[in-house]
């Protein structure tokens, strides 16, 4: 982004279990490090001023789940008094085919709230007093009413088209999905 865009910020969700993969996604090796360390650093390269990582991840300052199995609205519920106003970008560790051509698109979109359809995440949160009473609110519910999609559904939402961003919405939950995830960067390296 460049030097006269507004300042945004980033929460970095590295906080779940992983149960699916059957180890801690956030850990898997990436480029010359880590996801963790790959999403990092991508987002201060996409012109992050700040990057909160959610998650027990001291090596990164991240802030710990104060109650476990809440998902990512659980997480940003937690985060929201540590939000300052302003707009923040929302992403999974397992997204590293992330784009800044995405986060960019989702950044100029002039509503409370910016996602691609058909996925909750990666998505832009304009945050203020009333967006961190909603994300407390949607937090505290139960089951799948504390969800981002029922955070989404709560407010202004503008979904960007999907066709765009195919490859940037690539994540990983499963070793077959990581799998396919790898072999994924690789062709896009070599083609």
């Amino acid at each position: 982004m460049s030097q006269t865009s507004p300042a945004w910020r980033a929460v970095l969700l590295a906080g779940g279990r992983s149960s699916r993969m059957g180890t801690d996604k956030a850990l898997l090796p990436w480029g010359n490090g880590t996801l963790l360390t790959h999403m990092r650093g991508m987002l201060i390269e996409a012109g992050a001023v700040e990057v909160v990582v959610s998650g027990d991840r001291p090596d990164m300052g991240g802030v710990p789940d104060a109650t476990r199995d809440t998902g990512p609205m659980g997480a940003l519920s937690q985060l929201a008094s540590r939000l300052t106003d302003g707009a923040w970008i929302v992403v999974p560790v397992d997204m590293p085919l992330l784009s800044t051509d995405l986060l960019q698109a989702l950044l100029t979109v002039d509503a409370a709230c910016a996602c691609v359809e058909g996925h909750p995440l990666p998505m832009m949160l304009r945050v203020d007093d009333g967006m961190r009473v909603l994300m407390r609110a949607v937090g505290a519910r139960a089951g799948r009413e504390r969800s981002l999609r029922a955070l989404q559904q709560g407010i202004d939402t503008q979904h960007l088209p999907a066709t765009h961003f195919d490859r940037a919405l690539r994540n990983c939950n499963t070793p077959e999905d990581w799998i396919a995830l790898q072999q994924s960067a690789t062709q896009a390296r070599s083609g």
